[in-house]
C-alpha cells in the first residue's frame, strides 16, 4: 500500500496516522443531545426520589423515551450517575459567569452560593453509588473541584476586589463549608440549612476591606 493510498484510508474512515492528533468526538445529533438532557434531568428527579437503583423504565418513561435509548447512550447505571453528576457540576459552575454579569458582585456570589446548595440537594440522590467504591467514579472528586473552584473563586475576586468580603477566603475552603452545613439534620427541614448558609454569607462580610467599597 503506498503512502497515498494509507493516507486516504485514514481519512476515509476518521482515524489519525501515526503520530497525528486526535480528532475531536463528533457532538450528538440535535435530536440525539434533546434525549441526553431528558434522560439526565429525569435521572436526576427519579435518582432523587427513588434512588440510583431506581429502574430503567422508570427513568425512561420520565424523559419520554423509549428503554432503548437510554441504554444507547449510557449502557451501564454507572454511566448515567457519572453523566448526571458531572451535568449538575458543569450547570452550577456556568452559572457564575452568568450571575456576575447581571448582579453586583456580592449578590451574585450570594446567589451562586444558594444556586450551590441547589447542587448538593440533587447530589444526595446520587451519594449510594458515589460512595459505592466503583472505580468509574474515581475521578469525579477532581472533576468537582476543577469546575467549581475557579467558578467560586473568580465570584469570590470580584467580591473581595470591590471591599464586600474579605479577602482571604479559599473557594475550596468555601464549598466544603457550605457542603457541611447542608448535611441532613434530625428534624430540621431544608429551611434550617438555608438559614445556616445565609448566616455563613453574613460572615463573609466580617473584615472586609471597605476602603475598596464604592463612594
Amino acid at each position: 500500500m503506498t503512502d497515498n493510498t494509507a493516507r486516504t484510508g485514514a481519512e476515509s474512515t476518521g482515524s489519525a496516522g501515526p503520530g497525528a492528533p486526535e480528532r475531536a468526538p463528533r457532538r450528538p445529533r440535535a435530536d440525539a443531545q434533546r434525549n441526553i438532557d431528558s434522560l439526565l434531568d429525569a435521572a436526576k428527579a427519579v435518582f432523587g426520589t427513588s434512588g440510583v437503583d431506581a429502574p430503567a423504565r422508570e427513568i425512561a418513561d420520565q424523559a419520554g423515551v423509549g428503554v432503548g435509548t437510554l441504554y444507547r447512550h449510557f449502557p451501564q447505571r454507572s454511566d448515567l450517575v457519572k453523566a448526571v453528576f458531572q451535568h449538575e457540576v458543569d450547570a452550577c459552575a456556568d452559572a457564575a459567569p452568568a450571575l456576575a454579569a447581571a448582579h453586583e458582585p456580592a449578590e451574585a456570589l450570594e446567589k451562586w452560593i444558594h444556586r450551590y446548595t441547589e447542587f448538593l440537594a440533587a447530589k444526595r440522590g446520587l451519594a449510594k453509588a458515589l460512595h459505592s467504591g466503583d472505580p468509574a467514579f474515581d475521578a469525579l472528586p477532581a472533576y468537582f473541584m476543577q469546575r467549581l473552584g475557579p467558578a467560586l473563586g473568580s465570584l469570590l475576586e470580584a467580591a473581595a476586589a470591590r471591599g464586600e468580603i474579605r479577602a482571604d477566603i479559599a473557594p475550596e475552603d468555601l464549598l466544603y463549608a457550605v457542603s457541611n452545613l447542608c448535611m441532613p439534620v434530625t428534624d430540621r427541614g431544608v429551611g434550617y440549612s438555608r438559614r445556616m448558609v445565609g448566616l455563613l454569607i453574613d460572615g463573609l462580610r466580617h473584615g472586609a476591606d471597605t476602603s475598596r467599597s464604592r463612594p
